[in-house]
């Protein structure tokens, strides 16, 4: 029986102690290691998860019992701890966004390309039955020819969380929350074949007194396919997702799920009024984008199939533009 992947988690924060929390999930990962920029603080987040070692980052990453590693950290020190652990050997696991601009993602894509190591952005709604059924219909033609998705997520933050207002910290509700829509809209685009140069059509929003964008929507080309995006973090949008096509629609209530439950239901309805429900079994989305990476890892592959670099990239090329236009 080939052992479990030791999984390091970098970043002592709310999301890293969801990610620790899922791993016992896991059929292939098992939480190993705690790293943070304060020794200390690591070791009181390890010892509430049950990982045996903890220290700073660089001790983390110098081990060579750890074979991949969570991010977890503020947007700001995403390149950083990406690019240390592929040079580690490492494979990585890195919640969005991957880089806060596309020099930035290209970057970490081209080390971990040289480095031949895994590294997936963690899109987390990408992860277990329910995406792969959606996937299917899309490149089975269920849909016909796909020619729209609209999809929002939002809500309304408390103002004294920093990294959501600082500007100094990549804050702001596009990269926060907003590259889920474009990040599926990305997504429907591939499964469909239709991924050719996106672009976006049109773009407004609200930029805060601190200088970020709180409040935004665009539309957005995706080789033919339109796609009706929003996001906020000063209101609640729907967390829901319909995905249209000449011989149908896809309608996902909550196509987002949970840090702790994928999702798992949504309505077909066909052009000839016929309606069918879609259920699948649900898993912990985390748990799952964890062992995605130790196959890739175990297989010698660098991407994981739920979330390929082109559509990585396509996310920040789109994320980019849409904010330029803010």
């Amino acid at each position: 029986m080939t052992r479990r992947g030791n999984w390091a988690v970098l970043g002592a924060g709310g999301i890293s102690g969801d990610f620790a929390r899922a791993l016992p999930a896991a059929t292939h990962s098992v939480l190993h290691a705690v790293g943070a920029r304060d020794g200390s603080r690591a070791r009181a987040f390890a010892d509430e998860h049950g990982a045996p070692i903890a220290g700073t980052y660089d001790e983390i990453l110098a081990r060579d019992d750890v074979d991949a590693v969570y991010i977890g950290t503020v947007h700001t020190s995403h390149r950083e701890l990406a690019l240390a652990a592929l040079a580690a050997g490492k494979a990585v696991l890195c919640e969005k966004p991957l880089g806060i601009d596309v020099a930035e993602t290209e970057e970490i894509l081209a080390a971990a390309d040289a480095a031949g190591l895994p590294l997936v952005e963690a899109f987390k709604y990408r992860f277990g039955p329910f995406p792969d059924r959606a996937r299917e219909l899309v490149a089975d033609g269920d849909l016909g020819e796909i020619t729209e998705v609209e999809t929002a997520i939002g809500f309304a933050a408390d103002r004294g969380i920093r990294r959501l207002f600082d500007p100094a910290l990549a804050g702001g509700a596009l990269l926060d929350a907003g590259c889920y829509p474009v990040s599926l809209a990305v997504g429907v685009a591939a499964w469909a074949g239709r991924l050719d140069a996106p672009t976006v059509v049109s773009a407004e929003g609200v930029v805060g007194e601190t200088g970020v964008d709180e409040d935004a929507a665009a539309v957005l080309d995706l080789g033919g396919i339109r796609a009706r995006v929003s996001t906020s973090i000063t209101r609640t949008l729907p967390r829901s997702a319909t995905i249209r096509g000449t011989a149908g629609e896809l309608e996902i209530p909550n196509v987002w799920g949970s840090r702790v439950e994928s999702t798992a239901t949504a309505i077909l309805r066909r052009a000839d009024g016929s309606r069918e429900e879609i259920a699948t079994a649900t898993v912990s989305p985390m748990a799952a984008e964890a062992d995605a990476t130790i196959a890739a890892l175990r297989e010698g592959r660098t991407e994981a199939p739920e979330m390929p670099w082109r559509e990585t990239l396509a996310t920040a090329r789109l994320l980019a533009e849409w904010r330029s236009l803010l």
